[in-house]
């Protein structure tokens, strides 16, 4: 007998004697055919909140497990003092031995040498790390400040006077030797430290630090002479403007003037800018002398070319506005207009 599996259950006979104790009986349940489940297509557009690599790490780093920390161990006698030291020692020799031209380690090595109160120690790593790279003057600025900070005043020295001789182009070194000569009231030793920085022609800020040290100790006459040493090295209209109000300031009005006739003089008409007249010019309306102001004003206009001359035109029709009359400030606009 043939069985589909839309047939009710019925007795299948696999017995050929026909013994009904062999026969099997099936339900609709176990003669269906099993078929496979459908497919569902994954949806491949892109999702409406994108997520960045750097949120991922921000994740991770957040998820992972607090770093693990030794206990603080607590130094109970000079034995164990003498074993940390020795472990710390040859960790950093360790790490100056790979990393030899980082600067870094060899700065935590000197200042953890200072810690521990041993100073000769800390100098000749400091010592170690110059030979390494002597022109990184960090190292330098950081080797003196250990030494002032700690009292060692010669050494200090030392360290600074061998800095500027190697690095002498660094303003900042020259700076703080003076700064620190200063400090302790070696005026005269700070001035040496000046002069031998002038040797090297530093730019317009050196200069005026030398100027400002005499000042602050009212040496006029120094300042003066600084001053001239200075428009010598640096002769451009900025050193002259600022020689002129010094004299000013310290009411040498015939200086002044005289200052802003040199420049003229020194500098030539192609070389002066408009900067200059302008400042000129001002000075003599401070003094009153407006007569003196007007022709360095139209002096300024007949050397200098139109296309630079726009703040002079500006400063000169505010001049005459103050000062001068109506056919004045229209000559100068007709001027202006030619």
């Amino acid at each position: 007998m043939e069985i589909t599996p839309f047939q009710e259950p019925s007795r299948i006979s696999n017995n050929k004697d026909g013994d009904p104790a062999l026969t099997v009986f099936l339900t609709r349940k176990e003669t269906e055919v099993e078929l496979p489940l459908p497919m569902h297509v994954k949806n491949k557009n892109p999702a409406p909140v994108q997520i960045t690599t750097q949120q991922i790490l921000l994740v991770t780093s957040e998820l992972q497990e607090a770093e693990i920390r030794l206990p603080k161990q607590k130094i109970i006698d000079a034995e164990e003092l003498a074993e940390y030291r020795l472990r710390k020692r040859k960790e950093f020799e360790d790490l100056v031995r790979r990393l030899r031209w980082n600067t870094s380690v060899w700065v935590k090595y000197a200042q953890w040498e200072e810690s521990q109160r041993d100073f000769a120690r800390a100098r000749s790593i400091w010592e170690r790390a110059i030979e390494v790279d002597y022109t990184n003057w960090t190292l330098w600025l950081k080797y003196s400040e250990m030494e002032m900070k700690n009292r060692f005043v010669n050494h200090a020295r030392n360290v600074w006077d061998r800095a500027v001789s190697l690095l002498p182009r660094i303003d900042q070194l020259w700076y703080k030797y003076i700064h620190m000569e200063e400090m302790l009231g070696n005026f005269p030793g700070a001035r040496q430290i000046f002069e031998r920085w002038m040797i090297w022609e530093p730019d317009h800020d050196g200069w005026a630090a030398y100027i400002n040290f005499e000042l602050r100790y009212n040496e006029i006459e120094r300042a003066r002479w600084i001053y001239d040493r200075y428009v010598e090295c640096h002769p451009g209209e900025k050193a002259w403007i600022r020689y002129a109000k010094f004299e000013v300031k310290n009411g040498e009005i015939a200086r002044g003037r005289l200052c802003y006739q040199r420049a003229l003089n020194q500098l030539g008409e192609d070389d002066v800018i408009e900067e200059f007249f302008i400042a000129f010019a001002n000075f003599e309306e401070r003094c009153k002398e407006l007569e003196r102001a007007r022709v360095i004003y139209e002096y300024a206009l007949d050397h200098i070319p139109k296309g630079k001359a726009e703040n002079i035109y500006e400063k000169f029709v505010q001049f005459e506005k103050q000062y001068g009359d109506r056919e004045g400030i229209d000559n100068l606009i007709s001027r202006k207009i030619r």
